[in-house]
């Protein structure tokens, strides 16, 4: 079996708006990293489990306590999601 060799090329821009506004992701967080990415959140019980969805080029959009909450937020706005580990 014969394998094609993508010799596609992409610029810089290209690859960091690859996915924009068609893939999200979904990770959970610790409280710690949170005011990183969320500076606008108030201080969080450190207990909690904390998931957060982002745009495909990494923009925060949604920070709960409730993982089902990312999945809702994603398909309102039309995003497919992925889960990172």
């Amino acid at each position: 079996m014969l394998l094609k060799e993508a010799n596609t090329h992409l610029t810089q821009s290209e690859l960091a708006h690859l996915g924009s506004g068609e893939v999200g992701y979904i990770r959970k967080m610790r409280s710690e990293e949170v005011t990183r990415c969320f500076p606008e959140a108030p201080d969080i019980d450190p207990s909690l489990d904390l998931w957060a969805l982002f745009g495909a080029d990494g923009t925060p959009i949604l920070l709960t306590d409730n993982r089902s909450s990312t999945f809702f937020k994603a398909a309102e706005d039309d995003l497919k999601t992925v889960s990172l580990h």
